[in-house]
């Protein structure tokens, strides 16, 4: 590989990044995109202006033996996305791969289970998390961007931005979430962020200028979903 390939491949991929964020997307989304060129920048040496039909196919049906359609999926829109917006060329495969559409159904946490799961947890912060995603069946990204500004006690409801398609909604607050979420909020008493990180602990937590850690979270609730047998995906796994 020369250097100018390569230093053409690194200014396209800065200005995908650009694209992606410029264009609103989620984070999630952003992140799947870039990694979409990236491995496709590595399989094909970082040339990837002239990518023929024949290529493509080698290419998708390499990575379909090793992911999922989901991968896949994510790979084909990313590329999509590169073309159009970076390299400025019309996207003429449009019938080269279509994903199967699959329905996937949550799995079902019962109240039980949701029980263990809640005593199984030691931390403070990561209990009480686990129990607010739960109660008003959020995503992890949801829970974890709640700010205390979010809370409407009086019409006992959850401004819920910035969720799955860039849309708000509002969901019911049930009495026992919002009574937690109070006398967890006296421990660390943060002006903005209902779940500060706690890298100094809770004594430091309002001060914090981030949320929980996405990875902390997700580690913690699969060890304590095997501590406690559960043979199901909670809301923070997936």
């Amino acid at each position: 590989m020369t250097s100018s390939i390569d230093s053409t491949f690194k200014r396209d991929y800065q200005a995908h990044l650009q694209h992606l964020k410029l264009k609103g997307l989620q984070p999630k989304t952003i992140e799947a995109y870039a990694r979409a060129i990236r491995r496709l920048g590595d399989y094909f040496d970082r040339q990837l202006h002239d990518l023929s039909e024949a290529q493509l196919l080698t290419y998708f049906s390499d990575l379909l033996s090793t992911h999922s359609w989901s991968a896949v999926k994510l790979d084909l829109y990313g590329l999509k996305f590169f073309y159009q917006h970076v390299l400025k060329k019309p996207w003429v495969t449009v019938d080269l791969i279509k994903p199967p559409r699959v329905i996937r159904l949550p799995d079902i946490v019962t109240i039980e289970e949701a029980a263990r799961l809640f005593q199984a947890t030691n931390k403070l912060s990561y209990r009480v998390f686990y129990f607010t995603v739960y109660s008003l069946g959020l995503r992890l990204g949801e829970g974890l961007r709640l700010k205390v500004g979010d809370l409407d006690a009086k019409r006992q409801r959850v401004h819920i931005r910035d969720a799955k398609g860039n849309k708000d909604r509002f969901v019911p607050l049930p009495d026992t979430t919002l009574d937690l979420l109070r006398r967890f909020w006296s421990v660390h008493r943060h002006p903005v962020l209902l779940f500060p990180n706690r890298h100094g602990g809770l004594k430091t937590a309002g001060f914090a200028a981030t949320p929980l850690d996405r990875g902390g979270v997700q580690t913690t609730i699969r060890k304590v979903v095997a501590v406690c047998g559960i043979k199901k995906r909670s809301p923070c796994t997936a």
